[in-house]
This record gives C-alpha cells, sequence and structure tokens, in this order.
C-alpha cells in the first residue's frame, strides 16, 4: 500500500505569505517609480553652478 502523506508534495503558501509578497511588489513598484521620476530631475542651477566652481579650482590632469 502506498503512503500518500509520505510523498512529498509542494509546501501549501499561506494567505499571509502571499499578500506580504503582494505588498512587497507594490513598494518595489512605488520606490522604482520614485526613482525614475527623481533621475528625471532637472539638476538645479544653483548645484550647476557650484559644479562649474569646483571644476574652475581643480588643476586639469594630463
Amino acid at each position: 500500500m502506498i503512503n500518500i502523506k509520505a510523498m512529498k508534495q509542494p509546501p501549501k503558501r499561506s494567505m499571509a505569505f502571499d499578500e506580504a509578497r503582494l505588498r512587497q511588489q507594490a513598494i518595489g513598484a512605488k520606490l522604482r517609480q520614485m526613482f525614475d521620476e527623481v533621475v528625471n530631475e532637472p539638476v538645479p542651477d544653483e548645484f550647476l553652478d557650484i559644479l562649474r566652481r569646483a571644476d574652475d579650482k581643480t588643476p586639469e590632469n594630463g
């Protein structure tokens, strides 16, 4: 006789696990969206001025 319980079956995932996975995916999607928005923002003129002044003070290597 075959013992059905002894046969390996894939573990059942709980509802809490599935809900946690969905929450993580939603958080990941929102973080990617926020990152993309920040990357696509223009660089403020004041910051560009600071960078230009720093470049002017740095001796060129070459």
